[in-house]
């Protein structure tokens, strides 16, 4: 597997990729609609950098995007194939964004995670800093995470 930078004419099918990744969790059609705006990328986002590709074999396997200026940064999306879940892509990517964001200067990720993938990020060092409305659901709230960049280095 390599990670690599995204390519602006990537930007439709990562944003599907992330929503079938959202959709790993058993939500249904209804509840992912509602979640498309703010789960699609668009060529300017990836344009302006902080988006990495995972891929085997030509076939991409998850995204990673930090976006925002130093010191914090927000780890804007993570997602990976549901077929490749399971399989450490998740944590290579995460690795990859926490190299990426202490070489830009960060000291700081910050991020809301899914419910479901909050223990994933715990084990990855992050840790929960509060509570955030989602930007999709009214009335539904997400863990806000950190990540302390200035901590050793995930092995």
């Amino acid at each position: 597997m390599t990670i690599r930078p995204a390519r602006t004419e990537e930007a439709g099918p990562l944003s599907e990729l992330a929503l079938r990744s959202k959709g790993h969790w058993g939500y249904d059609a209804e509840f992912l609609e509602s979640c498309r705006a703010e789960l699609t990328l668009t060529a300017e986002d990836i344009a302006r950098g902080g988006t990495a590709v995972a891929e085997r074999d030509g076939t991409v396997l998850g995204f990673v995007t930090v976006v925002g200026p130093p010191p914090t940064g927000e780890l804007a999306m993570l997602f990976v194939e549901p077929q490749a879940i399971g399989q450490g892509i998740g944590r290579a990517l995460f690795t990859h964004a926490v190299a990426a964001a202490r070489e830009a200067g960060f000291e700081r990720l910050v991020f809301e995670a899914d419910p479901h993938a909050e223990p994933f990020y715990r084990a990855m060092g992050s840790e929960r800093v509060g509570l955030v409305p989602s930007g999709s659901i009214p009335g539904r709230f997400l863990p806000q995470m950190a990540f302390a960049l200035t901590a050793a280095p995930l092995a």
